[in-house]
């Protein structure tokens, strides 16, 4: 009995007709070319400015890929496209705004169905976290091309630098020593720092303080999501249209990237091509895959997609094909112009050009990576809102949280409380780690998704499908072959923060959501 409580479905009928309660109907807007360019701002951001040079020189923890990147960019962009084939299918039949809540829900129970809910936090939310504080990285180099100064206890976290929990072990005792160290005239050994948290140890040391805690604040960080989840707060056409102009002008600036940096280009950056072999190109390759996670987000405007079975297909597709021409094209020019192994920066377009002298490039390049961060936040920003409403319309959440603004149209409350969120831990939080949690969330939602498509296919062959997955089943099962090879990649530190994540969502579910289900009520009645 408990069994199928936990893995009772809600059929795809009842969940499109949900969709027309005038209570939580949103506004169908959106067309083909507002959903592609929303993918492409969500996977055109923090991934082609910053992820990609770590990619190519490593990190210290996993190899780098080198001039091999290339590689890394194409098994990754066929893992996705396996995958993307997967959600246009769904996203075409069932147009909710869930994405793959909704999915899950339809084909593998409710219990499954939640735990992608609570999974898809760290893909939508986490992710935005992570862009916000590379925005943040982008626009103080901005400013600093532009001679303006900025302090550096508004603009990172103490963190940041660290390397390892062994390293932050040094740093401490180093730290406590360091009064003693200075009256005798000596200085402590903060080898334990990377070059970013030389920056941030002296952040520690300028701060002011409250109560002695030196307050260290990454003041752009919270400020940009706060403009961002103003926008997509006021309407999804209005979110659309903003999206769309900021998405062109960084489009703009990765081809002016592209054409200035084929004049730098030295072929002897390309020898050797692959210097940590296969290996490398593995460990790069889930590194990069932040850089790709985008296309999916278009599934959460579903609701709002004046043609959804027709559209929802070639906005994914479309963004997604777009960015991987864009990625090989900037990995190639971009490791021509350096050697692989000086690459591992935070901003490794910019320095690319600041290494040669050009520091006007430098800094149009850092205007685009503003501006393609910034982008990149609004369709996740827009997208982790729509998943709680869908999630809050089943019972599974408070009902407070499918509430939809009377003027707007907009789920206002779960949209502000998701600002709140991300806002606050993109103010401290450390970005290496953000990217790794949001890398594994998202593989996860990835390989069930595909499993949905198979389960669909055998329980409901009938159904009409506007768009078909092709190869059924062989290209689900390369997308979930795929994905689960690059989480074999990710450190043993991210699994364990991942199982403690679902462990948690477990919890709250049996805590609430199991005795609140709307469909657990309609069963019982």
């Amino acid at each position: 009995m408990l069994l199928n409580q936990l893995f009772r479905r809600k059929s795809l009928d009842k969940l499109v007709g949900e969709t027309t309660e005038p209570q939580h109907q949103l506004r169908r807007v959106l067309g083909p070319v507002h959903l592609t360019l929303m993918g492409v701002g969500a996977i055109v951001g923090a991934g082609i400015f910053s992820s990609i040079g770590t990619a190519a020189a490593g990190d210290g923890v996993r190899l780098g890929a080198g001039p091999a990147l290339v590689i890394s960019l194409l098994i990754v962009s066929v893992a996705c496209g396996f995958a993307a084939l997967c959600y246009a299918e769904f996203a075409a039949m069932v147009p909710v705004s869930g994405s793959a809540y909704t999915y899950a829900y339809a084909t593998m129970g409710e219990l499954m169905a939640w735990l992608i809910g609570w999974d898809l936090i760290l893909e939508y939310a986490i992710s935005n976290a992570a862009v916000a504080v590379s925005w943040s990285g982008y626009f103080q180099s901005l400013l600093s091309s532009l001679h303006l100064p900025w302090p550096a206890w508004l603009g990172t976290d103490l963190r940041s630098g660290i390397q390892s929990s062994e390293h932050l072990r040094t740093a401490i005792v180093n730290l406590s020593n360091l009064p003693a160290l200075m009256m005798q005239g000596h200085l402590p050994d903060f080898s334990g720092f990377s070059e970013w948290g030389g920056q941030n140890l002296a952040a520690y040391f300028v701060a002011p303080r409250l109560l002695g805690i030196p307050i260290i604040f990454n003041v752009p960080a919270f400020c940009i999501v706060a403009i961002v989840t103003w926008i997509v707060l006021v309407g999804i056409r209005e979110t659309a249209r903003f999206n769309a102009g900021i998405t062109l002008a960084k489009i703009g600036i990765i081809f002016f990237f592209l054409i200035v940096g084929v004049s730098c280009i030295e072929p002897a950056n390309w020898v050797p091509f692959a210097p940590n072999g296969f290996k490398g190109v593995s460990h790069a390759a889930a590194v990069i895959f932040f850089a790709y996670i985008g296309f999916d987000a278009v599934s959460t405007a579903s609701e709002e997609t004046r043609n959804p079975q027709r559209d929802m297909p070639i906005g994914i597709l479309a963004s997604l094909g777009i960015c991987t021409v864009l990625y090989v094209a900037v990995a190639i020019v971009l490791t021509g112009m350096s050697k692989w192994n000086t690459l591992g920066t935070a901003e490794p377009l910019a320095d690319a050009f600041l290494s040669r002298g050009m520091k006007w490039t430098a800094g149009i390049v850092a205007l685009g990576g503003v501006l393609a961060t910034t982008s990149a936040l609004i369709p996740y920003q827009a997208g982790q809102p729509r998943i709680f409403f869908s999630m809050a319309r089943d019972g599974l959440l408070p009902p407070w949280a499918a509430r939809v603004h009377p003027r707007f149209r907009t789920p206002h409350v779960t949209t502000l409380i998701t600002g709140v969120l991300v806002a606050c831990c993109s103010s401290v939080a450390n970005i290496s780690e953000l990217v790794d949690l949001t890398n594994i969330g998202t593989l996860f939602a990835f390989v069930l998704v595909a499993a949905g498509i198979m389960i669909l296919r055998v329980t409901d062959p009938s159904r009409p499908r506007p768009f078909r997955t092709p190869l059924v089943p062989l290209v689900p099962l390369g997308a979930i072959a795929s994905c689960g090879y690059l989480t074999t990649q990710l450190t043993k530190l991210t699994w364990i923060r991942f199982f403690l994540w679902m462990a948690a969502g477990l919890l709250l579910y049996f805590l609430y959501g199991f005795r609140r289900s709307r469909l657990g009520k309609a069963d019982t009645a």
